[in-house]
């Protein structure tokens, strides 16, 4: 539990005790291209934020992302991307005494040179962190040095994770893997430390968590037994969603599916691991693909598309009941439930009293009982002018058809003009708990700064915060607005 959830109070309550401003940024979009985003950087965000009234920091996946940038490929559900570890405030140095050009390079100068107290601190991490580290770092080093092959090509012993082939890679890349390990370190220490200063400031990281994994992940390689895979460990079937808002023939996300009914007999431990991990890093975690808990979509491998796909019930509600058993019956989570909603997954989200998400550009279809239309929301959900997977709302707004345009006008009572300003006030005014406002719409940007388009393979996660956007006149005009509408 965090600290900042208060004494007898779940994480949840903690942060949805009252009408609550967050703003949508991807740690990723702070990136100057140097790193450094876990340090001074993360910390005058918040700054910001608590000057302008927001109380939450929604951020994307922090574990190590596909080779395309994507938060939401993971390699590990449980480590860090340690792209985002800043050079210059590395535990174990005194500031500015030593120079790193990366986050290897300064695991090598700790391991010889790191403070006794550094070290202690470090042996403490490695102890509490056995359970995924070692497999983390193992995977990662094989990895490498099979030239970034997946795992499912890596010699026959290596990847049955035969012990004595094991033991010879331990002893061959003692280094290597305690380089893994030191990064690792860093990345954790530099979290604490940034949530710690993010509570301290009056403000609560909501954090994600990717239903699945990549195929080629710490996971599949250590836990092969959990997912449904080939005996080759190549998926036997892969997830994705059918046709869309988004994409007319589905999307193929390409990840292995669980194998639920193993998960059941086992007290669901995997996920409940998972979950776990994410909890120590965040006050509150959405469940991504929310609707793949009660049924998912499987589509055959091989498949051209997700059209070739069908419906597969999932173990969520066993699942969810695992987590009230030790969690608490409020649920430090919120759904995801957009998309394909059924029956199903609405009662699965309300038996277990779950916020779901309002999107405010998902609202003017023409249906008077759209759930996304502000005067339909109601309070136990999150409502969003737009999420990572939406255009910005003034991209939204200039793409739109005729007919969906005029919509919008009435219903805002002006144009152009009010974009993305419109919005925005809609959020704020809803009675949503929590209003989470992207930070591109915020800005007033446009397409050019949309950070993800689904279902498209290339010119994504791009895109970058200038410098200078978050000034101090846009936290004035911000405050004003929070206060307005009794958010804080």
């Amino acid at each position: 539990m965090s600290e900042a959830a208060g004494v007898g109070t779940s994480p949840r309550e903690g942060v949805l005790d009252r009408r609550r401003a967050g703003l949508l940024l991807h740690l990723g979009s702070l990136d100057a291209g140097d790193g450094g985003v876990l340090g001074a950087r993360a910390r005058r965000t918040i700054d910001w934020m608590s000057e302008a009234g927001f109380s939450v920091w929604q951020v994307l996946p922090v574990g190590p992302p596909g080779s395309d940038g994507s938060p939401y490929w993971v390699s590990s559900d449980y480590a860090g991307d340690t792209a985002l570890v800043d050079l210059q405030e590395l535990p174990g140095f005194p500031q500015g005494e030593r120079s790193h050009g990366s986050c290897a390079e300064a695991a090598d100068d700790f391991a010889r040179h790191a403070t006794e107290a550094a070290r202690q601190g470090f042996a403490a991490f490695c102890r509490a962190s056995r359970s995924w580290l070692e497999d983390y770092v193992l995977f990662t080093v094989l990895r490498r040095a099979h030239g970034g092959a997946p795992w499912t090509r890596w010699p026959d012993a290596l990847k049955r994770r035969v012990p004595d082939a094991l033991g010879q890679v331990r002893l061959g890349h003692a280094e290597d893997l305690q380089r893994e390990r030191i990064m690792q370190y860093f990345f954790e220490a530099q979290w604490q430390k940034l949530r710690a200063y993010a509570n301290g400031r009056g403000v609560r990281f909501f954090g994600d968590l990717p239903i699945y994994v990549a195929p080629d992940s710490v996971e599949t390689w250590a836990h092969p037994e959990q997912f449904h895979l080939a005996a080759n460990g190549e998926p036997a079937c892969l997830g994705g969603v059918p046709p869309d808002y988004f994409t007319a023939d589905g999307q193929l996300w390409g990840n292995p599916l669980y194998d639920w009914r193993r998960m059941r007999r086992e007290g669901y431990a995997h996920w409940r691991a998972r979950l776990r991990r994410q909890l120590e890093r965040f006050d509150l975690v959405r469940l991504d693909h929310f609707r793949g808990l009660a049924a998912y979509w499987a589509v055959p491998a091989g498949a051209a598309n997700a059209r070739a796909g069908r419906w597969r019930r999932a173990g969520g509600h066993g699942l969810l009941t695992a987590f009230t058993r030790e969690l608490g019956a409020s649920l430090p989570l919120v759904a995801e439930d957009l998309g394909v909603i059924t029956a199903d997954v609405e009662r699965l989200r309300d038996r277990f009293h779950l916020p779901g998400m309002r999107v405010l550009q998902f609202a003017f279809d023409g249906s008077a009982d759209n759930p996304h239309l502000p005067h339909n929301h109601v309070r136990e959900a999150i409502v969003y002018t737009g999420t990572h997977d939406n255009d910005t709302s003034l991209g939204w707004y200039r793409s739109l058809d005729d007919e969906t345009r005029s919509r919008v006008d009435f219903y805002f009572g002006g144009g152009a003009e009010m974009m993305p300003d419109a919005l925005v006030r809609a959020a704020l005014a809803s009675v949503a708990r929590l209003a989470v406002l992207p930070v591109q719409d915020l800005l007033g940007l446009g397409r050019e700064a949309r950070l993800n388009t689904p279902g498209t393979p290339q010119g994504n996660w791009a895109w970058r915060l200038p410098p200078d956007a978050l000034s101090r006149e846009l936290a004035v005009r911000y405050r004003a607005l929070i206060r307005a509408f009794g958010r804080g």
